[in-house]
C-alpha cells in the first residue's frame, strides 16, 4: 500500500477537488478547513499518515467537538468532508478501509418520528377479513418490521434463505456490509409462514426468485413501494398520523426500552455501530421517568 503524510494527502485531495471535481473555491476551502481541524487533532496524537487513522480516533475527535459544544450541523459537515477525503484516499490506494464508514452522521434540525403506542401498533397489525396473496405479503412484512426494527432497505432485501421461521431469526446485511442476526416473535413467524405457504407461491407463479418478499410480478420489493404500503395499512388500522417504516423501527426500539430491555441489546438489534446513535433514536417518555424516580428514589 502506498504511503503519504497527512499534509501531503490533504494537498492531493484538495487538488483533486479543484482540478477534477471543479468545485468552487469556497467549497474547496470549506473542505480544507474541516480537514485541518482533524489533522491538527491527529498530529497531537502522533498520527503521521492516513493509514494510521482508526474509527476510534475519529469518534474521540467528535467527542471533543461535542465537549466544545460544536453544533450538530458543523459536525455533520465535518463528517461528510472526512468521508469524502477517506473515500478518495481509498480509491488511490493509500487506505485499505474508510475509517468513518460505520460512523453515523448527527441528526440535524429535525425531530425523530414519534413512536406509536402499543395499541396503535396492534391496530395496524390486525389482519383484515379479506385475505389475498398481496395482503399476506404486506402483513408478513409489517409484522417482521415491528418484531425486528429493521431498516426498510434491510427488510426489502432479505433473501429467502435469510429467514429461519422455525428458529425465529432473520439474517440481514446492514450498513457497512455488516451481517447480523435479529430475533423475531411467534406472531411474526406465523405471518411469515402463512405468506410462504399461500402468498409467495401465488405471487411468483413458479418463477424463481432469491428474495423473500416479492411483488405481484415476481420481482423484489422496493423501498418506495413499501413506504406506500405501510401508509395504506396505517389508514386501514384507523391511524390518522403519518406512519413510515422508520416510525415502526422507532416504535420497536422505544417499546423494548420501555419494557426493560438494555440499551446494548437494542443497539445490536438495530445494527448501530455506535451506541450514541441508539440513544438518539430511542427515548423514554418523561411520565415513565417520573414514575421510575418516584418508585426508586429514597425520597420519591
Amino acid at each position: 500500500m502506498k504511503s503519504l503524510s497527512l499534509t501531503e494527502s490533504l494537498d492531493l485531495f484538495l487538488q483533486y477537488l479543484t482540478v477534477q471535481r471543479r468545485l468552487a473555491d469556497n467549497t474547496v476551502n470549506s473542505y480544507g478547513s474541516d480537514l485541518r481541524f482533524l489533522i491538527d487533532f491527529l498530529k497531537k496524537r502522533r498520527v503521521s499518515s492516513p493509514d494510521k487513522i482508526t474509527a476510534r480516533l475519529i469518534r474521540t475527535f467528535f467527542q471533543e467537538c461535542f465537549q466544545r459544544q460544536v453544533s450538530s450541523r458543523s459536525n455533520a459537515r465535518r463528517l461528510a468532508a472526512f468521508r469524502a477525503f477517506f473515500d478518495f484516499l481509498l480509491s488511490q490506494g493509500y487506505l485499505q478501509k474508510n475509517p468513518v464508514v460505520d460512523i453515523d452522521s448527527p441528526r440535524i434540525g429535525r425531530s425523530l418520528p414519534h413512536a406509536l403506542s402499543v395499541a396503535e401498533v396492534d391496530s395496524i397489525l390486525a389482519l383484515p377479513e379479506k385475505i389475498t396473496p398481496l395482503i399476506l405479503r404486506n402483513y408478513a412484512m409489517l409484522h417482521l418490521l415491528y418484531a425486528t426494527g429493521l431498516r426498510v432497505s434491510e427488510l426489502v432485501n432479505i433473501p429467502v434463505n435469510g429467514c429461519n421461521v422455525s428458529s425465529g431469526y432473520v439474517r440481514v446485511l446492514g450498513k457497512g456490509n455488516k451481517e447480523r442476526l435479529v430475533p423475531f416473535n411467534a406472531a411474526a413467524s406465523e405471518r411469515i409462514e402463512d405468506y410462504l405457504e399461500r402468498g409467495r407461491p401465488a405471487l411468483l407463479k413458479k418463477r424463481p426468485s432469491p428474495h423473500l418478499f416479492v411483488s405481484n410480478r415476481g420481482k423484489a420489493m422496493t423501498r418506495i413501494r413499501f413506504w406506500q404500503i405501510i401508509r395504506e395499512l396505517a389508514v386501514m388500522g384507523g391511524i390518522t398520523k403519518k406512519v413510515s417504516p422508520h416510525t415502526m423501527r422507532h416504535s420497536f426500539a422505544t417499546h423494548l426500552l420501555e419494557g426493560g430491555a438494555d440499551l446494548r441489546s437494542v443497539q445490536m438489534m438495530l445494527g448501530h455501530a455506535d451506541i450514541a446513535t441508539t440513544q438518539i433514536y430511542t427515548h423514554v417518555d418523561i411520565k415513565r421517568l417520573k414514575a421510575i424516580h418516584q418508585k426508586f428514589h429514597p425520597r420519591g
